[in-house]
């Protein structure tokens, strides 16, 4: 990580809203809506791409794992590139490299939908592991007033996406044009970033101490590996198959992405509340409480087949998931005392954890072809969904990982 000794580092307890500070502010939230977007939109259009494209289930599905692998692997490097490049330089490249995965996968070939995808995977990487870093930098005194405004950016883009891909599909566009539609925002935020360039130095000016303990002896890195992952696993399961579980329950397609939208909507007022709320508590368990209880009831709403209230067990699970990823980002910062060691617990816990979610959409496929149906897939939500508790509630504990 980089530490600008500059006019975009504020250090005071208050932030003047003009000026550098509002530009920096507009880029964080710019980076924020490109981060979701560009995933989203697949879920609801996958049978067009599958039809167009002749491809089997199993590349259909893997479409949404290509993303999370990239993650996984590129996470650790992160925070190393950011060190030699500069964070803003390298936020910059990285948004260039999510503009040519975006224009490579619409182009309406199987080789190219692949590897835009593996571009965009690697590109979404870098603004999820140095942006919870770059705030504990930069805003020191506000990080959960900054996160608020990153997490709320993702997840209203997010279902911004899942809501206006399929009827954009369904147009003369098509589906190259629905997975398109994102490359908006991510030369708007390219436009926006550039002044930010000018803050760009190489030189870290934090580094970790010789005495400080590897990361992976932590009991705390592997509790907030195991939140973000978990967190993951079920935003990107549900991705993939929540609108095709509201199929099998009967519901038009264009209803069920709606369905999906409307939980990535319902998101938002979590998003917005939790990292200001948790960034003011000594213990962030209540808040654990609150999402799990959430998901666990939308959850057995979804798999008991419970149509009729489907926009409530979505509803439901949106607030359950906007607290839970916004609570498990804000973790980088409160379990970490530097914006290096926050960059290295994102790098971490977003590596792993990305490892293990990546699993979530083949295995719930999996099952759903190995039992001809969704029922005991539905039952793994509930399932995963008490792990999570267990892990964020340890990761909750007033402690650091050094």
């Amino acid at each position: 990580m980089t530490t600008n000794e500059d006019s975009t580092s504020y250090p005071s307890r208050k932030i003047s809203w003009r000026g550098a500070t509002l530009l920096l502010v507009i880029g964080v939230i710019c980076i924020a809506s490109t981060l979701r977007m560009p995933l989203t939109v697949v879920g609801p259009i996958i049978s067009f791409i599958r039809e167009d494209l002749g491809i089997s289930n199993v590349l259909a599905g893997f479409l949404t794992t290509i993303p999370l692998l990239a993650f996984a692997i590129i996470s650790p490097f992160a925070p190393v590139v950011s060190r030699k490049l500069g964070l803003e330089l390298t936020l910059f490249l990285s948004t260039i490299l999510l503009a040519l995965g975006i224009v490579l996968r619409s182009l309406g070939t199987t080789s190219l939908l692949v590897f835009g995808t593996m571009l965009i995977g690697v590109a979404i990487a870098f603004g999820n592991v140095l942006i919870p870093g770059l705030l504990k930098l930069k805003f020191p005194y506000h990080v959960g007033l900054l996160m608020a405004f990153f997490t709320m950016s993702m997840n209203l883009t997010a279902g911004l996406g899942a809501g206006i891909s399929y009827p954009i599909a369904q147009s003369s566009l098509g589906w190259q044009g629905a997975l398109a539609i994102a490359l908006i925002l991510v030369v708007l935020t390219i436009l926006i970033w550039i002044p930010q360039l000018k803050f760009n130095k190489p030189e870290p000016t934090v580094k970790k101490t010789k005495e400080s303990s590897p990361l992976w002896k932590s009991p705390v890195t592997w509790a907030v590996t195991g939140a973000m992952g978990l967190q993951s696993l079920l935003f990107y399961t549900t991705a993939a198959w929540i609108p095709e579980i509201y199929i099998s329950q009967g519901l038009a397609a264009d209803r069920a992405g709606w369905m999906f939208s409307i939980m990535q909507f319902s998101q938002v007022p979590m998003a917005l509340a939790v990292p200001i709320i948790a960034s003011k508590m000594t213990s962030q368990r209540p808040l654990v409480l609150m999402f799990t209880a959430f998901y666990l009831i939308g959850f057995v709403g979804v798999v008991m087949e419970w149509t009729s209230l489907g926009v409530l067990w979505m509803i439901l699970l949106g607030l359950a998931g906007g607290a839970s990823f916004a609570l498990a980002m804000m973790f980088f910062t409160l379990r970490t005392r530097t914006a290096f060691e926050a960059a290295d617990l994102s790098g971490f816990a977003q590596s792993l954890g990305y490892l293990f979610a990546a699993i979530g959409p083949i295995l719930f496929g999996y099952l759903h072809d190995l039992f001809g149906g969704w029922n005991i897939a539905g039952w793994l939500f509930v399932v995963v969904a008490v792990i999570l508790f267990l892990c964020s509630f340890r990761a909750s504990k007033d402690e650091y990982v050094y």
